[in-house]
Formats: structure tokens, sequence, C-alpha cells
């Protein structure tokens, strides 16, 4: 069910379904002139037998037969997350009872604007909202008419501006996490970064021809089972008039992984279309940006490639020489993930200079076992740059876990015919080494950090702010980085 926001204009009347914010304490003269004696006392009657209720919760009183009035109830001062998350509620209570229509009345909204905040309430609603249906032949044609009776300046138009703009950034890396392996390949891909020209983005495409003279090795290796192309696709913003250093952003984009000639188990392997999760959250970031003319300098790098088996596939036991110059000795092909990024680090590094890189990846299965999916795995070799993440993480749920890095685990990345290896043969750390890898292409100390969002990036369940599937996990967390650390 579609959900569609109207302003109205304060004198026009009220639907058949209506809905008020009411805290513990309103008076029933906030709402004079809007409701006649009767419903005012049903009003008061429902303020006196709501005292034990101690959470924020959506309720509604039978006002008819064909009548009713929904009340969000805030019994608490709320933040940005708490106010989207109760939007998020007010969404899934108009589905699940199948009301296609209710108006907010805002005119208590004085009273209650210290416990709610109104922009985040609709943007909540409006993430939740999120579907994912594009090859289904019966859509699901329902709207859901959210009217809004409030004058506009009782809300921050600016706010409302950047909540928007943000939305679009996470839906669309819901869209490119959702489509299939058959459709999202590695050229296609490509082809839709290039139309991100329109909003301001400087797009740039690396194909294979280019990336063999550039030397990415490591990248093309994991690519070149496949039919389709592989690419290094940079995507620059410029929103600052100074020349200060770029934020970098770099992503994992394997459009489907296979395991290559390491094939992986057949059960489970139709997930694998959101191996480039992490490169869709770096898309949906830098979209972001663009669209509320962010004041920051910024690039987002991502590594396309499609992972298959093949008579040109790489072997276990190949030895590539990355960007970097460092050879690796290719004992899994299914640990490819991290020769994706081995180059793409290292060219950001090189070619950008920037101030901070923050690399997002599914990159292994044993970051779930360690943290579920309740927190992204966190490596850093900055402390500043851990902390920042760490408390946006929080401030907007998006939650990370920090994991020790450390010289002794290089030793189990070593290896006897090439400069490393990569995969960990002794086993344990799976997530720690993988880490310890990619920190061998950060090659001039530039603060950097790896977030390991295998099990963040989908999900099977709903969750406060979506609705199952592509979670769009990252955006709204380095949204918050930049936005108060940064701007």
């Amino acid at each position: 069910m579609s959900l569609k926001i109207k302003y109205l204009n304060n004198k026009k009347k009220s639907s058949k379904n209506n809905a008020i914010f009411l805290t513990k304490d309103s008076k029933i003269s906030d709402f004079k002139g809007i409701f006649d004696i009767k419903i005012n006392q049903k009003i008061i009657s429902f303020l006196k037998n709501s005292t034990k209720i101690k959470d924020n919760k959506i309720l509604s009183l039978n006002l008819d037969f064909d009548q009713k009035l929904i009340i969000i109830l805030l019994v608490k001062k709320n933040d940005f997350f708490q106010s989207e998350k109760i939007g998020a509620k007010f969404y899934d209570y108009s589905k699940t009872n199948e009301v296609d229509e209710i108006t907010i009345l805002g005119s208590n909204f004085s009273s209650v604007r210290d416990k709610i905040k109104f922009e985040s309430f609709l943007h909540g609603a409006e993430l939740k909202s999120y579907e994912f249906n594009l090859y289904k032949s019966k859509k699901n044609n329902k709207i859901f008419n959210l009217n809004i009776l409030l004058q506009k300046n009782k809300y921050n138009q600016k706010t409302k501006n950047k909540l928007n703009a943000l939305l679009d950034g996470v839906n669309f890396t819901k869209d490119l996490v959702s489509e299939p392996g058959n459709i999202l390949h590695p050229d296609e891909y490509a082809k839709r970064l290039s139309k991100l020209k329109k909003i301001g983005l400087k797009v740039t495409i690396y194909d294979d021809e280019k990336l063999k003279k550039l030397g990415c090795n490591a990248l093309l290796g994991v690519g070149q089972g496949s039919i389709r192309g592989s690419y290094l696709v940079t995507m620059e913003w410029n929103g600052k008039k100074s020349k200060s250093k770029p934020l970098a952003f770099v992503g994992k984009g394997v459009c489907f992984d296979t395991g290559g000639i390491s094939l992986k188990p057949a059960r489970f392997m139709e997930d694998m279309t959101y191996d480039m999760a992490g490169s869709a959250v770096v898309v949906g970031l830098m979209k972001n940006f663009a669209l509320r003319k962010a004041k920051i300098n910024a690039v987002g790098v991502v590594g396309l490639v499609e992972n298959m088996p093949g008579g040109n596939a790489q072997r276990p036991g190949d030895i590539v020489k990355s960007y970097s110059g460092k050879t690796i000795e290719v004992l899994n092909t299914d640990a490819e993930g991290r020769l994706v990024l081995a180059d793409a680090l290292t060219f950001t590094e090189k070619k950008f200079k920037p101030g901070f890189i923050v690399d997002l990846a599914t990159l292994t299965g044993a970051i779930i076992v360690s943290l579920g999916s309740e927190y992204a795995g966190l490596f850093s070799n900055d402390d500043k740059l851990s902390k920042q993440i760490y408390d946006a993480g929080e401030k907007v749920k998006e939650k990370v876990w920090r994991l020790p890095l450390h010289k002794n685990f290089d030793k189990l990345m070593n290896s006897k015919n090439a400069d490393m290896q990569n995969i960990n043969y002794v086993g344990g750390a799976g997530s720690i080494t993988a880490a310890q890898f990619l920190q061998r292409f950060i090659i001039n100390k530039t603060p950097w950090a790896h977030l390991d969002i295998a099990g963040m990036a989908f999900s099977k369940y709903a969750g406060a702010l979506n609705s199952g599937g592509a979670t769009g996990y990252g955006v709204r967390l380095l949204n918050k980085l930049v936005e108060d650390n940064y701007e």
C-alpha cells in the first residue's frame, strides 16, 4: 500500500477518519471548535483511562459505525528516531486496519510539538511504506491518503526537504539491493549510475580496458568468469567552494556471488543478489548528498563485478597483482569482496587523497555469527572516526560494534608464494582477518573505517522502519556522521 501525503488548507474540513496527537496532560480545550461535546467527552474519558500506558501507542475510538478517531498517544518526549518509529507504527496501523484515508488534525500541535518531531514522524511513515513489487503482475494499487491539516509555519520546511532527500537515497539503495541478478548485472548497474549526472554528481566509469591499464587486477580477477564487464565507478559531489579534502565512501558491488570456482552451496544462493549492498549504500548516500545540496566535498567509489564459475574464471591458487603493487594468492574464490575492495581502496586513497575513507561490504558470514542482525562490525585505524560512526549509529539506531585490529592477525594472512593470501586457513577471527587484509591497502595512513554489513543489509523480517527485505542500512548512519561532524 503506497503512501500519499497531502497538506490541506487549514480551513478545509476533516475527513471521516481523523487522527490527533495526545499527551496525558492534553486539555480538551485544545480541540475547541473541532469536535462536538459528545466526542470531547469520549476523549476526556479515554485520557482518564490511559494513565497506565507507559509507551507511545496508536489507539482508536469508534465515533460511529464507519468513523474512527485515531489517537497518537505520546507518553514521553521523543527524539528524531523515536518520532520516526511512531510514524512507522502509524503507517502499520493504517495498513493492518485497511484504512485508506486519515486526516491528522494539527489544532493542538503547539501543545505537543515538544514531544513529537513532526517532520520525522512523517519520515518514519514514508520509510515504512516502502515496497518492492516491480516484478509482480498483480500489484497492490491501494493508496493510503494521509492528509495534514496543519498550517505550514507549524513545521520546518528545511528539515522536511533534507528528510525527503534522505528518503530518496534510502529507497534508491533498497531498489538496487532488491533487483535480481539477471537485471542488475554490472553492465546495467554502471548505466544506472551514469544517470546520476542529472542531479549534479560527476560520474566517471572505468571499464575493463581502463582497469587493465590501471593495474586493478585484483578486482578484474573476480569478474573474469562472467560474460558481463567489471567496473570501477566514481561519483563526486562538490558542495564546498573550497578545495578541502573530500570524504570518501567505498562500496563492494558484487552483483551476484556464486562463489566462483569455490562454489557456494545451492541453498540460499539466491540471496547473493544482495552481495552488492555495500555499493548500493554508497550510491544512495551520494544521491542524498546531491539532492540536499550537502555542504561538503565527497566521493563515492564502487567496484562492480559478477563472481561466476566458467572456463575463464579465476582459480584457487592464482596469484594477482593489485593496483597497490602488492600480490595476492587467491586460495578461495569465494573470498572475493576483499579483492574488489583492495583495488578500490588504494585507488580512492591515491586519486582523491581524502580526509577519511569509510568502506562498506557484505564481507563475511562470520560477522553474522558474531553480531547477528543487531550490529554491523566496525573496524578502524582511527579512534576519532570510530567514535563518530558509533555515536551516529546510536542516534539513528543503525548500530555498529567495534572489533579489534592487531598486527598479530597479519600472520594469518601471510602467503608463502605472494605478499598475502585472501583467506585465513588456520581458522577463527574470519571478520577480523578480512578487515586486516583490507587495512594493508590503506597505503598512506588515511583515517579509515570498514563496516561489515552482512547481517544488516537484508532482513527476512520487518524492522522498526522497514517492511522486510532490503533495509537500506548505512545511508542514514553515514548521513548522520557527516551532518554532525563535517557540515
